[in-house]
């Protein structure tokens, strides 16, 4: 600085040294205008820059308007005005400063040296004007003369990539403000070629890349394609490459890359992003040290990602390191600090979370004190006061709910009445309040039984309604609670206008126009089971729309065993009871429909959402684009549908509409006409090409059968059993399962057997006798509820002269109607090639030695090396987990022995036990085997699914079946070494076909004349009917 101070002196000694009228004093004012300027620049006196101006005020006096220098002069004067304005902000010294910058562009035509200069500082100024003013008139003026100087910067000149810059700004600030994608495409090419002019090494790089990613991140924000999010990711980790350890800009890029990963998570849910995230913003927080500027917002950020964290993994480290931050982040915005409030809010927000995780009171109690205190900060005539009134609401409703304190609830309702007054008619956020305060007041009448409170109630609700018209997210919200108070005033009062309207509000669920949310479905159900209880005509209609709105939801979720909680929460009675309630109304193909939509749910959603979506992956460009683009929406719906509040409405709205475009688009091509949608009867009904399909459905209302034939429509068979009765019945069953091997329990197992055939199995076979079905023939059994648990296959009157289903017909089972027909579609390939692998582990990991193991591959290996093309065995230290894979890979039919390992809590985790440990459900749904035909599963309980869920049939000969096994035999429950041995050897003499090859379609009765040899004194009933098939 000690240069430039002498370098002023000097200047000031040079002007004295040209009085006024010297032809170069003009030049002298000029010169130490210039460097005044420089002083002002560096050490931030506005006494030298005002200085500067006056003195370039007067140099611009001396020359008369015609000299060639008078233009320099009215830039430098323009220049320094644009600088005070910077500073003080006075709006006189922009409009001067543009002024000169056009004056001084006058006399510059397109071939002077300066006129590309005198372009870019008029568009600048203009620019900072439009920011200011808002007036686009300057903004499109900014831009033209951007373009022009550009024209001037051809390519190799020095000044082009700061020329490609600012017009790009330019572009960008106009997209902000109409909308245009095509300013905003302008803008991201413009800052790709500005980019290409700092090669690595160059000190703008890193700014230039920092300019790209901020404008792609704007085109993902609008276009939400997924390459233009990754392409901002990568050209931020490039240029936090340029700022090492040690760079003053270091932590800034931390923290942009890390909310830039936090976005990609939020998109596409991979874990890895939200961990690098936190991990780049404790980088960054390190950088921001106590006194840092930037602290408080590290913090803050961190604390946000780790709560995220804390929502996908449930770690309480996650939120107590999270709530620790907010902590220190609230002691960096004292008292009158702008924001203190929000940083009050966010502690009381993850506080209250962890209330809610581990519900200690104290949580809470802080949380509403800070809640308490951020409403001090926004006091009446504050526009976010609605919004604190309202948090502070909602915790004191959950401390009601926890302690019961009237108090609590009584303020939380006149919180909620003081918000409402602030949002009135018009207001965005009105139909929330009104809600909120009806929800509440429903608390409180719930406690007292005040009926004001429920009149009052109603009328809220339905001014809530009027204000959430057809297409709006929340009405189906609005419906149900409105619905639910009036049915709560007609169980009061018994006024039928009531029950009328709430059914009426109900219905037009059935209109939603949007996906829709767990929410939605619940309202749906609530409704079917209303109705259904009052027998309403309204009942199958409820049904339907429930079953549709269930198979939205299923469709949102990926295809993941983490979602099986929330489809088994969903899932419930639904089909069963849509099933009965479609039967009661004589609607016996509207019955086969809707129990299919609702069962197996999980099964349904991997072959009717991945194998469409792989061959669309396949077909074309544009299929390939609509898969991407139909994967990413699902994922953003699934997370809005997941954090759902009513703040979030108009995302969803916008998602929706998405998600149905694309949908819509996909059903536009050949092939794909039905895609997500359910089967209908026409498609179900060829399930029972080579034999009839017999469902049999327990419900609450009551239990039922309906016999599926391929040439008919399906036809009752009523059956003499309550869904109670069944329930006891299977869990006599599942007990005595337990304790097979003892007279008793055999005698036993004949008693419940009995029952089965009097009570169901009994009428069925009388029905199918009725309609022709010959002794011998095929029958599938596709039970419902606890039906799954029980021996269907079994029942029979055990008594001399008195038939057996066993004696009448060959039994299989199917999960879905669905299921086999997708079996009879799977035709091999290639049938000239049968590779078969028999694989036995007898020493597992961890568990008991299998002596059998080894002579049944044996047995087995002598029945078809002579047949099969090619013979694999796999035994003991090859018989791993990969070596399984591996050999299913190359091999289309499988022998298994082993330990099955059933897992009734964890079904997912239901396992085979391998040499090096479980092969488990939840890896064989991963599989992509190729052309698999037929599996013996010759372990234990590989048919034992999860006891709280039946219908979903989650067990190891279902997940072997919808990998793509055509045929698959598997056990109920504990088998017999000798009889697993006796049964494999006959079973395989009957598998082959008179050509001498194997054929998967014989399963059935192969298995059923193997079985039949066993059905001697020596060999326990429990034994002789533990085998079961299913599939073709």
């Amino acid at each position: 600085m000690s240069d430039l101070d002498e370098s002023i002196e000097l200047l000031r000694d040079a002007l004295l040294l040209y009085p006024p009228g010297h032809p170069d004093r003009s030049l002298s004012l000029n010169n130490l205008a210039l460097s005044l300027r420089d002083s002002f620049q560096q050490r931030g006196i506005m006494s030298d820059l005002d200085e500067s101006i006056e003195l370039l005020r007067d140099a611009l006096l001396l020359p008369p308007p015609g000299r060639s220098d008078r233009s320099m002069y009215l830039n430098n004067l323009a220049l320094s005005l644009r600088e005070r304005f910077l500073q003080r902000g006075m709006m006189s010294d922009l409009d001067e400063s543009i002024e000169l910058h056009r004056d001084a562009l006058l006399p510059r035509p397109p071939s002077h040296p300066d006129r590309s200069a005198s372009l870019s500082n008029l568009a600048v100024s203009l620019r900072d004007r439009f920011q200011q003013r808002g007036i686009m008139s300057d903004l499109d003026d900014s831009i033209e003369l951007l373009r022009d100087a550009l024209l001037l910067h051809l390519p190799g000149h020095s000044d082009r990539s700061a020329s490609l810059s600012n017009l790009a700004v330019s572009l960008r600030d106009r997209f902000q403000q109409r909308g245009m994608m095509s300013d905003l495409d302008e803008s991201i090419e413009l800052y790709r070629n500005a980019l290409l002019l700092y090669p690595p090494g160059h000190s703008d790089r890193s700014m230039s890349l920092n300019n790209l990613a901020v404008s792609l991140r704007d085109r993902f924000e609008q276009r939400g394609i997924m390459s233009d999010l990754d392409e901002f990711i990568e050209l931020l980790r490039d240029a936090l490459l340029l700022r090492p350890p040690g760079h003053s800009d270091r932590s800034m890029s931390l923290n942009n890359l890390a909310l830039s990963l936090r976005e990609r998570f939020l998109q596409r849910g991979i874990m890895s992003d939200l961990n690098e995230s936190v991990e780049l913003l404790q980088d960054a927080l390190l950088l921001r040290p106590p006194g840092h500027s930037d602290r408080s917002l590290s913090l803050n950020n961190l604390a946000l990602s780790l709560r995220d964290r804390f929502e996908q993994g449930g770690i309480m480290s996650d939120l107590d390191e999270c709530i620790e931050l907010h902590r220190d982040a609230l002691l960096l915005y004292p008292p009158r600090h702008s924001d203190r409030s929000k940083s009050l809010n966010n502690l009381a927000v993850s506080l209250r979370d962890r209330f809610l995780q581990g519900g200690m009171m104290s949580d809470l109690d802080e949380s509403i004190e800070l809640h308490r205190d951020a409403l001090l900060l926004h006091l009446p005539g504050h526009p976010d006061r609605s919004m604190f009134l309202n948090n502070l609401a909602n915790s004191l409703r959950d401390r009601f709910k926890q302690r019961g304190i009237m108090s609590d609830l009584d303020e939380c309702i006149e919180l909620h009445r003081d918000a409402l007054l602030l949002h009135p008619p018009r207001h965005s956020d009105r139909s929330k309040s009104l809600n909120n305060l009806a929800v509440s007041l429903r608390d409180r009448f719930l406690q007292g039984g005040m009926m004001s409170d429920l009149d009052e109630i109603i009328e809220l609700h339905r001014d809530a309604l009027l204000l959430r018209p057809a297409g709006h997210s929340d009405r189906s919200k609005s419906l149900n609670n409105l619905a639910f108070s009036l049915r709560d005033r007609f169980h009061q009062r018994g006024v039928q206008s009531d029950l009328h309207e709430a059914f009426s509000l109900y219905s037009q669920l059935s209109h939603l126009s949007h996906a829709a949310s767990r929410s939605d479905l619940r309202f749906a159900k609530s409704w079917a089971a209303f109705a259904d209880t009052l027998n309403h005509a309204s009942a199958l209609l409820a049904y339907k729309t429930a079953l549709k709105f269930l198979d939205q939801q299923v469709v949102v979720l990926s295809p993941s065993f983490h979602h099986f909680d929330v489809i088994r929460e969903a899932v419930s009675s639904l089909a069963t009871d849509a099933f009965s309630c479609s039967v009661r109304h004589g609607a016996l193909t509207t019955a086969v429909e809707l129990v299919e939509q609702g069962r197996a749910v999980f099964w349904t959603q991997l072959a009717r959402f991945s194998t469409p979506l792989d061959e669309l992956s396949v077909s074309d460009g544009a299929g390939v684009a609509l898969a991407e683009e139909f994967r990413r929406l699902s994922f953003r719906l699934r997370n809005a549908f997941d954090q759902s509040t009513e703040d979030q409405s108009s995302q969803i709205r916008q998602l929706t509409m998405q998600w149905d475009d694309v949908v819509s688009r996909i059903r536009m091509l050949p092939d794909f006409s039905r895609f997500l949608l359910p089967p209908l009867f026409s498609d179900l009904q060829k399930a029972a090409e080579d034999g009839p399909v017999v469902i049999v459905n327990a419900s609450q209302y009551c239990c039922d059968a309906l016999i599926v034939l391929s040439d008919q429509n399906p036809f009752h068979v009523p059956i003499s059993i309550t869904q109670t009765e069944v329930s006891d019945l299977s869990s006599e069953f599942q007990s005595l399962s337990k304790q097979f091997g003892s007279l008793d329990a055999q005698l036993k197992l004949v008693s419940i057997l009995r029952k089965l055939w009097h009570g169901v199995v009994g009428p069925v076979v009388q029905a199918l006798r009725a309609s022709n079905i010959r002794p011998g023939s095929r029958i599938w059994w596709c039970p419902t509820a606890e039906f799954t648990l029980l021996p269907l296959h079994a029942a029979g009157a055990y008594e001399k002269k008195r038939d057996s289903l066993s004696h009448i017909y060959i039994s299989s089972y199917t999960p879905t109607l669905a299921t086999l027909v997708r079996a009879r579609r799977q035709v091999s390939r290639d049938a000239s090639l049968q590779h078969f692998v028999a694989i036995g582990q007898g020493n597992p990991d961890g568990g008991r030695p299998l002596e059998c193991v080894a002579p049944e591959i044996a047995i087995v290996a002598t029945r078809l090396k002579p047949v099969v093309s090619s013979f694999t065995r796999l035994e003991d230290s090859d018989a791993t987990v990969k070596g399984a894979f591996d050999a299913l890979n190359r091999n289309q039919w499988l022998h298994l022995a082993c330990h099955g390992m059933p897992n009734r809590r964890q079904p997912f985790e239901s396992s085979f036990a391998m040499r090096d440990g479980p092969l488990m459900i939840k890896d064989i749904i991963r599989s992509n085997w190729q052309d698999p035909q037929f599996a013996f599963l010759s372990a234990c309980h590989t048919t034992v699914g999860d006891e709280k869920s039946p219908d979903e049939s989650i067990h190891l000969a279902a997940a072997m079946q919808f990998s793509g096994f055509r045929s698959v035999i598997g056990s109920m429950w504990s088998v017999d070494d000798e009889v697993a041995q006796e049964v494999v050897s006959g079973f395989y003499d009957n598998l082959i076909d008179d050509s001498g090859r194997l054929d998967c379609t014989r399963a059935a009765t192969a298995l059923h004349k193997a079985l039949k040899k066993l059905q001697r004194s020596d060999v326990p009933l429990e034994q002789q009917i533990v085998f079961v098939h299913l599939g073709v």
